[in-house]
C-alpha cells in the first residue's frame, strides 16, 4: 500500500471511531439539561437521581471523545499537509472558532457543573449544564461548516500565484446551504442516540425491577426515563427524516455523482427506482449489475421531489467530468471520478436500515409503558439493549457513505462557480510522509484505541449496572436543610462523582 491509501486509512478508521462518541455527547447533554430542569422546577428528588446517573455516563464519553479528537487535527498537518497547504486559509477559520466560542466554553462551564453541586445555587448550576448543551451543538456547528466546505466550497477565491484557495467571504462559508442541509440532520441524528441510550438502559432497567418484584421503583424512577427518551425518539426521528429528505435534495444538485452511487444507478434513468438489494459487479467498472426488490421511482423522488425525474447515471456523468475536469493518471488516462459503488450503495442503505432499531425501541417502550404501566417482558430488556447499538451504527456508516461517495474529490467542485477551488484527494496526501511513518502511527493509534475502547465499554457498563442510585441530597447552598459550613470558601473544589 502507498501512503496515499494508508493516509486515507488511518483518517477513516480514527474519524469513524471518534464519531461515535459525539452523537451521543451532542444529544445526550441536553437531555441531562432536561432532567435537571424537571428536578429544579419540580423538585422531584427521582430526577436529580437520573440527572446525576445519565450526568455520569456523559461525563465517561464526553472524556473520550476529546481524547479521540485531539487526532483529527495533527493529521491535517501531518499526513494531509497539502491538503492543509491549500485550504488552510479557509479550514482554519471555522475550527478556531469551534475551539474559541464552543469548546472552551463548554468545557469550563462542564467544570463548574461537575465541581460545582455543592457550591452554586441550583439555577446558576443549572445554567451551568444548559451552557454545555449549547456550546455541544455549537461545536458541531462549525466543525460542520468547515466538513461542508469540502463538500461545496464557498466564500473562497482560488489564488493562482499561491496555488492555494483564499476565503474571501465568511458569512458565505457560514451560511453554506450545505451546512444548513447537514446541520440539522446531524444534530437530530445525535438526539435520536441520546433519546436511545435514555430509553434504552431505563427500559432493561425497569424490566429487570419488575422481573425482582420491584414495581414500584421501575414506575417512579426508570419510566419516567423511558417515556422522556421515547419522545425525543419520535421527535428526533422525524427531523431525521425531513432533514435526511433535503440533504438527499441538495446532493443531487450539488454531487450528482454521489446521490447516482447511492443507488448503483449505472445509467441515466427517468423515474429511477430504489432498491433493496443489488447484485452483480459493483466495481467502477459498473458491469452486470441489477437490482432486485425496487421501490419504483422513489431515488427520483428523493433526489427531485419528483417520482419520474430522470437520474444521471455514474457512466455519463464520468464522461462529463472527463470533458470538465481533464485529470489523468500517470499513464495518460482519464482517472475514475466514480466512488466505489460497492460502500456507497451499501453504506447508504446500511444507515436507514440501523436507524430503524431505534425506531422499533421507540415503537415498542411506548405500547408498554402506556397509561402509567410498565413491563417485565425479557423481549423489550433484549430490544432495549440490541437498539442501543443501531443509531451509533447508523451515524457511523452516514459519514462513511458522505466521505466515501465524495471521492476522488477531498474538495469536490462546486458546480455553480468558485473556479478552481478544487482538490483531488490523491494531491492532498503529504508528499515527504512515508508509507512506513503512515504504518507504524496506523498500527499504534490500533492498539491505543483499542486499549480505550476497553476502559470505555467497561466504565460504561460498570456504572450502568449500578443504576439510578436509592437517594441524592439536594447538596446546593441555597437548600434551607443544608448548614453553611463557614470555612466552606476555604475548601477546595471536590469531584461530584
Amino acid at each position: 500500500m502507498d501512503p496515499l491509501d494508508l493516509a486515507r486509512l488511518q483518517f477513516g478508521a480514527t474519524t469513524v471511531y471518534h464519531f461515535i462518541f459525539v452523537p451521543l455527547t451532542i444529544g445526550l447533554a441536553p437531555l441531562v439539561a432536561i432532567m435537571q430542569t424537571i428536578w429544579v422546577v419540580t423538585g422531584n428528588e427521582r430526577w436529580l437521581r437520573l440527572t446525576k446517573f445519565f450526568g455520569k455516563l456523559l461525563l465517561i464519553n464526553f472524556a473520550i471523545g476529546v481524547a479521540t479528537g485531539i487526532v483529527q487535527e495533527f493529521q491535517f498537518g501531518m499526513n494531509w499537509s497539502e491538503y492543509s497547504r491549500f485550504v488552510g486559509d479557509v479550514f482554519g477559520a471555522p475550527l478556531a472558532m469551534e475551539a474559541l466560542a464552543a469548546f472552551f466554553v463548554e468545557s469550563t462551564f462542564l467544570g463548574l457543573w461537575i465541581f460545582g453541586w455543592d457550591k452554586l445555587p441550583k439555577k446558576i448550576h443549572l445554567a451551568t449544564i444548559w451552557a454545555v448543551a449549547l456550546s455541544t451543538n455549537l461545536s458541531a456547528f462549525f466543525i460542520l461548516a468547515a466538513n461542508s466546505w469540502m463538500q461545496h466550497p464557498v466564500g473562497a477565491v482560488w489564488n493562482e500565484a499561491t496555488g492555494r484557495a483564499e476565503m474571501n467571504d465568511i458569512g458565505a462559508v457560514l451560511t453554506n446551504s450545505t451546512l444548513w442541509a447537514a446541520f440539522p440532520h446531524t444534530i437530530t441524528a445525535a438526539f435520536l442516540t441520546a433519546g436511545t441510550f435514555v430509553a434504552g438502559i431505563a427500559a432493561w432497567w425497569m424490566v429487570r425491577l419488575v422481573r425482582a418484584g420491584q414495581v414500584d421503583k421501575a414506575r417512579d424512577v426508570y419510566r419516567p426515563a423511558v417515556v422522556l427518551g421515547v419522545v425525543v425518539m419520535f421527535l428526533a426521528g422525524v427531523g431525521v427524516a425531513l432533514s435526511g429528505d433535503q440533504q438527499a435534495k441538495l446532493m443531487f444538485q450539488q454531487q450528482p455523482m454521489k446521490m447516482s452511487s447511492a443507488e448503483a444507478l449505472c445509467e441515466t434513468v427517468d423515474g429511477a427506482s430504489f432498491s433493496l438489494l443489488a447484485i452483480g459487479d459493483l466495481s467502477n467498472s459498473c458491469e452486470g449489475v441489477n437490482h432486485i426488490i425496487e421501490i419504483p421511482g422513489l431515488t427520483s423522488f428523493l433526489a427531485s421531489g419528483d417520482w419520474s425525474a430522470p437520474l444521471p447515471g455514474v457512466q455519463d456523468l464520468q464522461k462529463q467530468y472527463e470533458e470538465k475536469y481533464g485529470f489523468t493518471d500517470d499513464a495518460g488516462n482519464p482517472i475514475s471520478y466514480q466512488p466505489n459503488l460497492a460502500i456507497t450503495y451499501w453504506s447508504f442503505r446500511l444507515m436507514i436500515g440501523f436507524g430503524l432499531g431505534s425506531a422499533a425501541l421507540a415503537v415498542f417502550a411506548f405500547w408498554v409503558t402506556r397509561r402509567g404501566r410498565v413491563s417485565g417482558s425479557p423481549w423489550i430488556g433484549r430490544l432495549a439493549i440490541v437498539a442501543l447499538a443501531t443509531p451509533f451504527l447508523a451515524s457511523s456508516f452516514g459519514w462513511v457513505f458522505t466521505e466515501m461517495g465524495r471521492q476522488p474529490w477531498v474538495v469536490a467542485p462546486n458546480p455553480s462557480g468558485v473556479d478552481g477551488v478544487w482538490l483531488l484527494t490523491q494531491h492532498g496526501v503529504s508528499t515527504v510522509v512515508s508509507a512506513g511513518t503512515v504504518a507504524t502511527s496506523l498500527i499504534a493509534f490500533t492498539l491505543l484505541y483499542g486499549v480505550l475502547a476497553v476502559f470505555w465499554y467497561r466504565l460504561m457498563h460498570r456504572y450502568t449496572i449500578e443504576g439510578v442510585a436509592d437517594s441524592e441530597r439536594d447538596h446546593s447552598p441555597d437548600n434551607p436543610d443544608n448548614h453553611i459550613d463557614p470555612d466552606a470558601a476555604e475548601r477546595p473544589l471536590s469531584f461530584a462523582y
